[in-house]
């Protein structure tokens, strides 16, 4: 697998000039910048239209932030945001990843080839919440050793696109606050939202059976190889066009909900939401989500947006891929797309 991995990022280069690459790698920061950046350079010239950033050319070089931004692919989220980052000379990021995630050796190599940390699943409540300590002390220290954090704002990737931040994360990250509030230990943090926007989700079908399950209140089981497969079908399908988004969140913010007649738990769901207003804001809509909108609500709101070119590339994707005798899934598929739209307007109309 890691050879294939090196023959796929350096395909003019022979097996003696790959490995004197790999050779010259003495660090993460090394392997980083001259195997893994290349690497998604190439799944970005090979399955995308475009990358584009915004705001990350506002953050200061030599400052470690903590990167709270929704999540599309289990690999490419964090992947793309350290190309933002090294493109603007900032701090990379350690990444938290679940450890269900890296049953491969393979991939395990790979996560701690990329500074990333476990997040561990499927504990007893009591296992939790001494895993849950340590990974927040060791979030404290990360910073603490000029090293940014990409964390995802809830567990696990968004599968209906709807990016809503669990008020859990937030007091997980919190636990390490010592004698501070809650608030004043996050705000000591430097969070930045980010919002990831791919065009089409090479994933899309792939996360329409859990869609199903839960919108029929049942348990989902996962098949053999489906987080691997899902890797594998992230790197390599169609994408289109992909932003990355870098937002704000002020001191203020964190004083003024502080300020506030609410409890610890209440003041970090406040902050979980003025979170995700800053994520729908930054959040770059493509014609696929405007497109998808109009279909869901039957209406040509946002016909402006989008050319017929789009609006038929969309439906075909769509035709494709949905059992068309399937309410539930023609449904699950459209929201997936039209749910940004919706929360941006949502968090438009709430602010007026």
């Amino acid at each position: 697998m890691f050879q294939a991995l090196l023959q796929f990022t350096f395909p003019d280069k022979s097996a003696e000039e790959i490995k004197s690459v790999i050779d010259e790698c003495y660090s993460i920061f090394d392997f980083q910048s001259k195997v893994i950046y290349k690497s998604v350079h190439k799944v970005m010239e090979k399955s995308t239209d475009g990358f584009s950033t915004s705001g990350f050319d506002e953050l200061e070089r030599d400052k470690p932030y903590f990167y709270l931004s929704n999540h599309r692919d289990i690999i490419l989220d964090t992947s793309f945001i350290n190309v933002a980052l090294y493109d603007h000379e900032l701090i990379m990021t350690a990444s938290a990843i679940g450890d269900n995630l890296v049953q491969k050796s393979f991939l395990m190599a790979l996560a701690k080839l990329n500074r990333s940390f476990l997040v561990e699943r499927s504990l007893s409540p009591r296992e939790m919440l001494l895993s849950s300590k340590k990974l927040s002390e060791y979030l404290k220290f990360l910073l603490s050793e000029n090293q940014s954090i990409w964390m995802a704002q809830r567990e696990g990737r968004t599968k209906d696109g709807s990016d809503k931040t669990q008020q859990g994360v937030l007091k997980m990250v919190a636990m390490a606050r010592g004698e501070q509030s809650a608030l004043q230990y996050l705000k000591s943090l430097n969070i930045r939202p980010v919002a990831i926007s791919y065009e089409f989700d090479p994933t899309d079908i792939l996360k329409v059976p859990e869609l199903i399950a839960k919108s029929e209140d049942t348990a989902y089981i996962k098949s053999n190889n489906e987080d691997f497969n899902s890797i594998l079908r992230g790197a390599l399908g169609t994408k289109k066009r992909i932003h990355i988004a870098a937002g704000k969140l002020s001191e203020e913010t964190f004083d003024e909900i502080e300020g506030l007649d609410l409890s610890e738990n209440d003041k970090l769901q406040e902050l979980a939401r003025r979170i995700d207003k800053e994520i729908y804001r930054i959040y770059k809509l493509w014609p696929s989500n405007y497109v998808a909108y109009d279909l869901y609500y039957n209406t040509d709101r946002f016909a402006h947006t989008y050319t017929d070119r789009d609006k038929r590339s969309f439906e075909r994707r769509f035709e494709r891929r949905v059992d068309p005798n399937s309410a539930i899934a023609r449904e699950s598929f459209l929201l997936m797309y039209a749910n940004p739209v919706i929360n941006k307007l949502k968090s438009i109309e709430q602010t007026a």
